[in-house]
Formats: C-alpha cells, sequence, structure tokens
C-alpha cells in the first residue's frame, strides 16, 4: 500500500456516482425490481465504471475504485452469494434493519417520518418491511459473482494503463451484516457473528488474490450503539464490539495487513447523530483490526472535533490514517484551505506520511447530489495540494 511520502496522496471511502444517463436509468429500473437482461445490462455497467475511473484519474486521485457501481447490498444480491437465508416479511415489533430502530429515530419521530416518505416515495423497494434471516447453517457459495466483478474491475484498469495505481475494493463486515441479517439459528451472537466472518473470509481472500487491496467497510463498530433500545452500558458495548473485532480478524488471518484498509463512519444517513458515540470510546477497538489502513469520519460537524483524540492516541508503528476531509452530510462544498487545515491537524500528531485525505463515506449512493458529490472530490483534491506544500514544500525551505 503506497503512503504519503512525498506529498498528502488522495482517495476516498469507495461509493461514486455515474454520469452516464444511460446507466443511471437501467440502473434505477433495477433497484426496484424490473429484470434487465445481462446482455442489456452488463455492457452499460462496465462503461460506467470506466467513466468514473478516468474521472478519478483526471481529476488527481491517487487510489482508485470501481465507483461500486451495480452493487446494492440486498437480498437479490446476497441470496447469489451465500446459503442459509431467507427473505421474509417483517412480524409485528420487528424492522428491516436495525437501523430503524434507534434511540434518535424515537427522538426525532417527525422527522425521520418525513425522511422516510421522501426516500421511499414512487414504489421504491423498503427494506422497513422486509428482513433478510439466517435459518440455516451460512455457507459461502463460489466466488464466481465477485471474480465477474473483480475481473471486469482489472479488465479497464488495464485498458487505461493503470495497473501501477493502488486499487481498492469495498466489501462488508460481519459486524455490519448483522445489522440486517437476522439470526434465527445459531445458538449465540458470537456463534452468529464468527459465521458471518468465516462466509465473508472467501471473497476478502478473492479481492486480494485478484490484485487489490480490501477495503472492509465496519460502521457497526461505532454506529450499532444507537440501536439498543433502552441504551446498554459502554462495557457492554465495548464487549459486544471486540467480538466484531475478533471475528473480523479471523476472517482476515491470511491477508498481508498492507492489503486491508479499514473504513467506519457512524451511518451514512442524513440526520441529528446526537446518539453517536464519541470516537475515543471505540478508537482502541478499530486499531485493533488486522489493517493498515484505517478510514472514518472527520469532516461532518458531529465528528470534526475528534481529530484531538491524536493527541494522545498513538499511531501503531506502520499505520496509515484515511481521515475524511469532505463530508456527504452537507451540500456545501468545502474550501480547499478548510480540507488543507484538516489534514494538517492530523499530521501534526500523527506524523504527514501517516496521512491520506479522504471521504467522510461514499459520495454516490443517493447520499449526496453527484454533481456535488464530484465537486466535493476535486475541493478534497485542491486542498491536499495545499496541504502538501505546507508540510513538506515550506519545511524543506525553512
Amino acid at each position: 500500500m503506497k503512503r504519503s511520502d512525498d506529498r498528502i496522496l488522495v482517495t476516498h471511502a469507495g461509493r461514486l456516482s455515474s454520469d452516464n444517463q444511460e446507466f443511471e436509468a437501467i440502473e434505477y429500473r433495477k433497484s426496484r425490481g424490473e429484470e434487465i437482461p445481462d446482455a442489456v445490462y452488463d455492457p452499460l455497467l462496465e462503461n460506467a465504471i470506466r467513466e468514473v475511473v478516468q474521472r478519478q484519474v483526471a481529476m488527481g486521485i491517487d487510489v482508485l475504485s470501481d465507483g461500486e457501481l451495480g452493487r446494492r447490498r440486498t437480498y437479490a444480491y446476497y441470496r447469489h452469494r451465500m446459503d442459509g437465508i431467507i427473505y421474509r416479511e417483517c412480524k409485528p415489533g420487528e424492522f428491516g434493519a436495525t437501523i430503524f430502530n434507534t434511540r434518535e429515530r424515537r427522538r426525532f419521530a417527525r422527522y425521520y417520518e418525513e425522511a422516510d416518505e421522501a426516500r421511499y416515495k414512487d414504489g421504491a423497494p423498503s427494506r422497513r418491511d422486509m428482513r433478510m434471516v439466517a435459518v440455516e447453517e451460512l455457507k459461502a457459495r463460489d466466488t464466481a459473482l465477485l471474480d465477474i466483478e473483480l475481473d471486469r474491475f482489472r479488465r479497464i484498469l488495464t485498458e487505461l494503463d493503470l495497473n501501477d495505481r493502488d486499487a481498492f475494493f469495498p466489501v462488508i463486515s460481519p459486524g455490519w451484516l448483522d445489522h440486517f441479517i437476522f439470526n434465527e439459528y445459531y445458538a449465540s451472537d458470537e456463534a452468529f457473528i464468527f459465521a458471518l466472518a468465516e462466509m465473508m473470509r472467501p471473497e476478502y481472500e478473492r479481492i486480494v488474490e485478484k490484485g487489490f487491496i480490501v477495503q472492509v467497510d465496519g460502521p457497526d463498530l461505532p454506529d450499532a450503539w444507537a440501536t439498543f433500545v433502552p441504551e446498554i452500558t459502554l462495557e457492554d458495548y465495548r464487549r459486544r464490539s471486540r467480538v466484531r473485532v475478533e471475528a473480523l480478524n479471523h476472517a482476515l488471518r491470511n491477508i498481508p495487513e498492507d492489503r486491508v484498509r479499514y473504513h467506519l463512519c457512524w451511518g451514512s444517513w442524513n440526520g441529528p447523530h446526537m446518539d453517536d458515540i464519541p470516537f475515543r470510546d471505540v478508537v482502541d477497538l478499530m486499531l485493533e483490526v488486522k489493517a493498515q489502513a484505517y478510514s472514518f469520519e472527520a469532516g461532518n460537524v458531529r465528528h470534526e472535533h475528534e481529530w484531538k483524540i491524536w493527541k494522545d492516541v498513538k499511531l501503531p508503528d506502520g499505520k496509515i490514517l484515511l481521515p475524511g476531509v469532505v463530508s456527504h452530510r452537507t451540500n456545501t462544498v468545502e474550501h480547499p484551505e478548510v480540507v488543507a487545515d484538516r489534514l494538517e491537524r492530523f499530521a501534526r500528531y500523527v506524523g504527514r506520511e501517516n496521512v491520506m485525505s479522504s471521504t467522510d463515506c461514499g459520495m454516490g449512493g443517493g447520499r449526496i447530489p453527484h454533481e456535488i458529490g464530484w465537486a466535493k472530490l476535486e475541493a478534497m483534491v485542491e486542498g491536499s495540494d495545499l496541504a502538501t506544500r505546507d508540510l513538506w514544500n515550506r519545511a524543506e525551505a525553512a
């Protein structure tokens, strides 16, 4: 994994938006359950990914993804990758995902009613009313479908002569799967989480075998805190979270740390986030994950101040921080000098070579209007150049 040895390198959290209107129209139809023939869909998807990769390179992003285009984490996606799950209607008192039953949703009920109404209008599918359930032993199927995704990305990188670039491929953590796959088979929470981890292990390993950096998306580490109604103790929460870290490390056991990035956030939805657990309460658990680089929210107003924890939290040798310096939580595009200031704060305490600029979360998937998402990435690149000037050029001049 490349480091910021002579300048601040630029990456992002993975998901991006496509400007390809033909692909977006087909993707919209497919997301609503319409069957689209592979012969129609696949060429459009590949063209959209190629355009997203080219745009990343053109604006100066160093560490690339395929934008996660065409990958929706729904039952339709997972039923082809694992055995042991079903999809059924929620029973009274059940929710389709843990995020639909949080302390914050109860406190700000009217806000979330209006937000849900806007999000699920026009017949959009809702995971509020359906849930994935583990009813038998979970078993991974072969990686044939994943290979198609990886080979497509590699083919595009080869065509564009970009195989010398670090490229990463995001995939979900066992603890995040636990947000929307519910256990009705395993005797304990720990057994269930380790089963999820073992099921995901072949995918993690295959991504690295294909020459990519695997990014494990683990928002569950902090964002599950708000899903306990009533609130549990911090000690109990940390004990539960450590089991999930141990399970993830079990799944990563055959992969070198320098081929792993770990991304956490407090949930990508826009909302008050007043029940977010402080980063300080879980940062040591994050650093236990067998990864070289750690991506986290640092640009939004609820967590920007938490750069201060690095004054006394020691970053282990060889590790890299990927703080989010632009956020999906506002349509205001950050000024490049704000980006530079954020980067320099981290560099001051963990070392400039250990900081790479990134985004709070994915800048696609409907989180933010796509034109604004790309403008934020441009601001991040420009701000990273400013930080490079301050952290390297001025130091050399002195």
